[in-house]
């Protein structure tokens, strides 16, 4: 699966978020994005990177940014998740991996030499248009806005 690299048009897709909401990528057509990936929600580093993403919201706004986290956690997870932290931003619950595939950020992966498919920790930042401005592929977790707005 090829991953999305910088100058490649997202194709639209429509997920539910934590709410059972559906979100489409063309409800941000006009507004800069960030799409943040993480393997499982409520997990250390994944909790640590949102949360980091969060305290510095104000700052990616005021740059003109709304965002996105996707996992491949269920509704009631996502749910759990922004409720314990307070997350201000949506968290789609990705199950059929729509978002996933589209980006290309599920594929091999080593841990304690097990391998294993799971969800790559990338970030993507899109222009207005859903162009692929940057990609992010080494996510520092506890300081990834700082790594954004470099």
């Amino acid at each position: 699966m090829k991953t999305l690299q910088v100058g490649d048009t997202v194709p639209n897709f429509t997920v539910n978020n934590q709410d059972g909401e559906a979100i489409s990528l063309s409800d941000y057509k006009g507004k800069k994005l960030i799409v943040f990936f993480y393997p499982k929600a409520s997990t250390p580093g994944c909790t640590v990177e949102a949360c980091n993403l969060r305290d510095n919201y104000k700052v990616l706004q005021e740059q003109g940014y709304e965002l996105l986290g996707v996992s491949a956690d269920s509704e009631k997870r996502q749910t759990n998740f922004r409720n314990k932290y307070e997350f201000p931003f949506p968290l789609l619950a990705d199950e059929e991996k729509v978002v996933i595939n589209a980006f290309g950020v599920w594929g091999e992966k080593k841990f304690m030499g097990k391998t294993y498919d799971g969800i790559h920790r990338k970030t993507f930042l899109l222009d207005e248009n859903g162009v692929v401005e940057r990609v992010i592929d080494k996510v520092k977790t506890k300081d990834h806005a700082a790594q954004i707005l470099d």
